[in-house]
């Protein structure tokens, strides 16, 4: 089955059940997901989310605020997309 099959096949209440089954690893029954089916249904979710959803409810959205200012840039260094920097 290609992909766009199955994202056609996918309901809004199918995607809510994948999503909740990547976040907490388990069916709705209460069976464990495995790893391979965990990183298949994150695939499923984040693939529909941008075919189905507006930006700010998809799966790994931030939020900025708007006229947002970080670390005393001018305003259009501010506008550039910087890669995300973890910090432990």
């Amino acid at each position: 089955m290609m992909l766009d099959d199955l994202l056609a096949r996918i309901t809004p209440e199918l995607y809510q059940k994948l999503q909740e089954a990547v976040a907490t690893g388990r069916w709705p029954d209460g069976r464990r997901l495995e790893e391979a089916q965990r990183a298949l249904c994150l695939q499923a979710v984040i693939a529909w989310g941008e075919r189905h959803l507006p930006a700010e409810q998809r799966v790994g959205h931030i939020a900025q605020p708007p006229h947002a200012h970080c670390g005393g840039q001018d305003e259009d260094e501010s506008r550039q997309p910087r890669p995300l920097q973890w910090r432990s």
